[in-house]
């Protein structure tokens, strides 16, 4: 979690129960218009999904036979 956040999340502490809600649903309301289809990475997202298509570049990935489904 970065500074940012946990700051944020202090300051969301800070307010009435009544509030925080509202915050909340601004919060939401910033993401849904950043991505709305919910389809871009976070910087982590991105990293694990660059080690995942590196692993599977490198042969390492389990079939679906192998899988106990």
């Amino acid at each position: 979690m970065t500074q940012v956040v946990q700051e944020s999340v202090r300051m969301l502490e800070m307010l009435p129960e009544s509030e925080q809600r509202f915050a909340s649903q601004l919060i939401k309301r910033l993401v849904l218009a950043w991505d709305p289809d919910y389809t871009k990475l976070t910087p982590e997202e991105r990293r694990q999904l660059e080690e995942a298509e590196q692993r599977i570049d490198q042969g390492e990935y389990v079939t679906d036979q192998e899988m106990e489904w």
